[in-house]
């Protein structure tokens, strides 16, 4: 076998190292590394952060962790040369500086894997190998030594996925009651003979049995508000009714989720549910939204020409994947999260169906779709697992109408009124129009890929029914007034074409005229009270260009449902599942235009007292990349108790947060207010000793706005504590500036610092990158500060910029106005305190320290504490003091795996 000729380079803050092909390996400078690496293929780990970390944007290379894609696709590894080490069963390198070293190792490695006989992944590499070699993959050559060519034809990715298979509808959920009795018993039945005794987890077992039993009358389902603190066990706490009531009334239970990083937990719990794994497959369910699954009709063209150079690349490896894929789950599935990100121009996000394009039956692979498959999964499960955005989208749009929930469960119910905030909103923006636009007309100019219209979509209706196809015509030269490719130039030269494009026009002239920002670099936002004549006569004239657009389909919606009534010969069964599928894609659409005209009638009318407008041009670092209107509810809990909540059963929300000591505020943004039948409560205190175990510091003399300071902060603090650092920041700015300033500090004492919105890697790798490693730090923003747990030793300090006030907006304005004054500000302030200082204690043994950057902390925010937190006002000085002292005894030879990631509340 050819032995390998390339070198190794590794780069992080503390250093750069290349390693000879021999396996000697030096320092280098930064000049010397990218003349090399321009000059000689070397083998890497994650080129786009090597790539960031060498500041030569243009490097590329042999990608250690393309290749291990290639070799082990569906499985999991941190994508550190440690993590790599772990996944690949090789002691890890001692340190930055045997790591070159380490990845010639890993790489001989990894194509030696090839070549046994227990591969289990060896069915269609070689195929896959081919392909990646016409394409010039970096690896080709040195795999395809390695694979010999097959005797027999290899199955590959499309005909080893299986066919999912048809079945008679559901019957109703029978009629039970669950004792609470009953309840524990299913509890003690899941946690095992011999578990530690956890009252607190019974209690809520007992709780959760009343949503269980049948609803006294309609619209008033048996709803119980549950907090449970951290350590309690709610998982199996609601677990243990709602599996118990599966099974006796034969139907499902629904829980619904805010984060990812929870969906992966409860499906790791199916195991104590239904220890089978044939059994837990059937009866336990994920499910998510259409546009997290990979379309195999995308993915078919990608392969054939439809992606070019490097995404090309990726399809292949995504092909790779879904032939081992457990459910084709793209974002925060088995889908390793860093392989689209080591693509820089990814095409990821077209391997999805993200603007509703899907043709169901008449796609060619419509027997064997990830997404079909999952929903036919979940009508005859006993519990399926979703999240917020599909439970409220499945109930506001009729979709799966005949399996719709009795039983809803939201955990993490203190996201319930955000989620739904988002999901009743309305935007009529520039993006969104031209997504209308593309859905409707198709390719246009030189576009490229699958894409097609509606009269493509549906040739054999045109050509049946004549008015059907007149419908068609009708809307594809209505939508020529959206928004289409180039609007955001024409606006910025002042040449706007069509009806939405002279009313985007409008909205960016009245924007700018009237908000006010000391930050040139970002968003900007004004009320929508008393637009000038122009926006007036622009919003007229674009709400009779949508209406134009509204009624042909509307009428298209019609035509295609009497289609169905009246049963032609071509009808079969796919071309009905195939209309069908388009009823409800128009459903959806003609909704949305229905919202916008209505947002449009507004403009120059009375103000709806329900719904708060606003006008924005949406920016990032000075460049806009959207305009629009937008509509949202002042209470969207009316929306989610009518839709949602009232034609279920039973309804439990639940978190560690949930009320915060104020249960009308719990019921207020629970939807639990509307119903006619009052809530439960149910309480269970944290079992932890935060007396001993934690420790907030609120550090007295940072000057606010003094970035040298701030940043100054940070690393004596990260430095005190030997890294396991959570950083959180309000502003990506600042969180930007701390990091350029103290992550090569830090790294040459051994501490790695990683950050959100600066390292090219995905939000969840980060978090598995900083859970392996103890002394590594991790720099964030809103989405580390909820839903994301790193248990153990790797998380001991937590360091706040500052307190975390709302963005004055115009949508928290009008709410705070309306619920409360300054009392609703402080109550989202303490719920954000809450959730940041609950990532720092998981277990029993954690021990940890939670600082706040601010002198101006009120003291009634410090109710968001847990009772018995000690809480001091120090200096800089005084603070890396307690955390030395207080985290020096913190041993660090034990941590938690990446997958054993807990969730934010649990």
């Amino acid at each position: 076998m050819t032995p390998l000729l390339y070198p190794a380079l590794h780069a992080s803050h503390a250093g750069i190292w290349i390693a000879t092909p021999d396996g000697e390996a030096r320092a280098v400078g930064r000049g010397e590394a990218i003349a090399r690496a321009a000059d000689t293929p070397m083998i890497l780990l994650n080129a786009p952060l090597v790539a960031a970390r060498l500041g030569y944007p243009e490097l590329s290379g042999l990608d250690l962790l393309e290749l291990f894609a290639f070799v082990h696709p569906a499985r999991f590894a941190v994508p550190t040369p440690k993590g790599l080490a772990r996944a690949i069963g090789l002691a890890p390198p001692a340190d930055d500086a045997g790591a070159a070293a380490f990845l010639l190792c890993a790489t001989e490695t990894l194509l030696a894997r090839m070549e046994v006989s227990d591969w289990h992944e060896r069915e269609g590499a070689w195929t896959s190998a081919q392909s990646l070699g016409r394409l010039r993959w970096p690896w080709a050559a040195s795999v395809n030594q390695r694979i010999a060519k097959p005797e027999r034809q290899e199955r590959w990715l499309f005909a080893r996925l299986p066919e999912w298979e048809e079945k008679a509808p559901r019957s109703p959920p029978r009629t039970i009651h669950v004792p609470p009795a009953a309840a524990v018993d299913r509890l003690d039945e899941l946690t095992g003979h011999g578990a530690e005794e956890r009252p607190g987890q019974r209690a809520y077992a007992e709780a959760a049995a009343a949503a269980f039993g049948p609803r006294a009358s309609p619209d008033s389902p048996a709803m119980l508000l549950a907090e449970a603190g951290t350590g309690i066990g709610k998982t199996l706490g609601y677990l243990a009714p709602a599996s118990l009531w599966a099974r006796e009334a034969d139907g499902a239970v629904w829980v619904s989720t805010f984060t990812k990083a929870l969906q992966r937990q409860l499906d790791r719990e199916g195991e104590k549910l239904f220890p089978d794994p044939r059994t837990r497959r059937d009866k336990m369910v994920v499910r998510k939204g259409r546009e997290n699954y990979l379309c195999l009709l995308n993915l078919e063209d990608a392969l054939q020409g439809g992606f070019a150079g490097r995404a090309a690349i990726l399809a292949q490896l995504v092909a790779r994947w879904a032939a081992y894929s457990k459910d084709g789950d793209m974002v925060g599935g088995d889908l390793p999260g860093w392989l689209p990100t080591l693509f820089r121009r990814n095409g990821s996000t077209a391997l999805t169906d993200r603007r509703g394009e899907c043709v169901f039956a008449g796609c060619p692979h419509y027997r064997k779709c990830f997404i079909e498959r999952a929903a036919r999964a979940s009508a005859d499960a006993e519990i399926v697992v979703a999240n917020h955005a599909l439970v409220m989208v499945n109930a506001a749009r009729g979709r799966e109408a005949a399996n719709r929930p009795t039983r809803l469960i939201f955990d993490e119910g203190h996201h319930l009124f955000e989620a739904a905030d988002s999901m009743f909103s309305t935007a009529l923006t520039g993006q969104e129009a031209i997504e209308l636009r593309r859905w409707i007309a198709g390719p246009e100019g030189n576009s490229r890929g699958r894409r097609r219209g509606l009269a493509a979509r549906l040739s054999d209706v045109a050509s049946y029914d004549d008015e059907g196809g007149r419908a068609i015509n009708a809307a594809a030269i209505a939508a020529q007034q959206l928004s289409s490719d180039g609007w955001l130039q024409r606006l910025a030269e002042g040449q706007p074409f069509g009806a939405i494009e002279a009313l985007l026009a409008a909205v960016r002239g009245t924007v700018y005229a009237r908000a006010a920002s000391e930050d040139a670099g970002y968003g900007l936002e004004t009320e929508l009270v008393d637009p000038d004549g122009a926006l007036v006569e622009a919003a007229g004239n674009a709400a009779a260009a949508l209406d134009a657009l509204h009624r042909p389909l509307v009428q298209l919606g019609r035509r295609l449902e009497a289609v169905l009534t009246d049963g032609p010969d071509w009808l079969d069964g796919q071309a009905r599942a195939r209309i069908e599928g388009a009823v409800m894609s128009l459903g959806w659409r003609t909704e949305t235009i229905a919202g916008w005209i209505a947002l449009l009638g507004r403009i120059g009318g009375p103000a709806d007292p329900d719904f708060v407008d606003w006008l924005a041009v949406d920016r990032a670092e000075g460049r806009e990349y959207d305009i629009g209107l937008h509509r949202h509810w002042l209470d969207p809990t009316r929306p989610l108790a009518d839709l949602v909540l009232k034609p279920a059963h039973g309804v439990i929300v639940t978190s560690a947060t949930l009320s915060n000591g104020d249960w009308g505020a719990a019921e207020a943004r629970s939807g639990a207010h509307h119903l006619p039948r009052p809530p439960l409560r149910f309480e269970a205190p944290s079992p932890f000793d935060y007396a001993a175990q934690a420790e907030v510091l609120i550090v007295t003399d940072v000057k606010k706005g003094d970035i040298p300071s701030l940043a100054g902060a940070y690393a004596s603090l990260i430095g005190a504590a030997g890294g396991g650092a959570l950083g959180l920041f309000t502003a990506i700015r600042r969180l930007r500036a701390v990091h350029a300033r103290i992550a090569d500090r830090l790294a040459r004492d051994g501490l790695p610092l990683y950050a959100q919105h600066v390292d090219p890697i995905d939000t969840g790798t980060l978090v598995d990158i900083f859970r392996d490693d103890p002394h590594a730090s991790l720099l964030g923003t809103d989405a580390l500060r909820d839903g994301v747990d790193v248990p153990g030793h790797s998380l001991r300090l937590a360091v706040m910029e500052g307190v975390p006030w709302s963005k004055p907006t115009v949508l928290h304005a009008a709410r705070k106005l309306a619920q409360g004054g300054s009392a609703y500000e402080d109550r989202a302030v303490r719920a954000r305190l809450a959730q940041a200082f609950g990532r720092l204690i998981r277990r029993a043994d954690d021990r940890g320290v939670f600082v706040i950057l601010s002198s101006a902390m009120p003291s009634r925010l410090l109710s968001a504490f847990p009772p018995g937190t000690p809480i001091r006002r120090v200096t800089l000085a005084e603070a890396q003091e307690h955390v030395r002292s207080r985290l020096s005894s913190v041993t660090l030879s034990g941590h938690a795996r990446p997958e054993d990631v807990l969730t934010g509340d649990s």
